[in-house]
């Protein structure tokens, strides 16, 4: 299984500035699932996985309506994306970043609670 690339964490304020973007903005992509933050010693942060080409990845928020479809807490569908999944043989967001996104989505409606 390929190894998981390594995970920075953004906070809004680095998003704000990395996207061009203002704080209110930056919360309205996180409310519209295009992005997914978890608390981290208090503060919102996101992956910087999740981000390509200075936008959110555009294959995330379809990816993330199905986690959450299939029962998948906010905090399960970050661990899901960024750790290694069997049956891709990399993790999630690698898979996505390597354009495997149907695969992805099947995937994670196949694990669905």
């Amino acid at each position: 299984m390929t190894e998981t690339p390594p995970v920075t964490w953004l906070t809004i304020p680095d998003l704000t500035e990395l996207l061009g973007l203002k704080v209110s903005q930056v919360r309205r992509l996180i409310e519209d699932r295009s992005l997914l933050a978890s608390r981290i010693d208090g503060v919102w942060q996101v992956p910087d996985l999740f981000i390509v080409d200075g936008e959110p990845m555009r294959e995330l928020k379809g990816t993330l309506v199905v986690l959450a479809d299939s029962g998948f807490s906010d905090d399960e569908a970050m661990a899901w994306l960024l750790n290694a999944e069997e049956s891709l043989g990399v993790s999630p967001i690698a898979a996505l970043h390597a354009g495997r996104k149907a695969e992805v989505r099947r995937v994670a409606q196949a694990l669905g609670f």
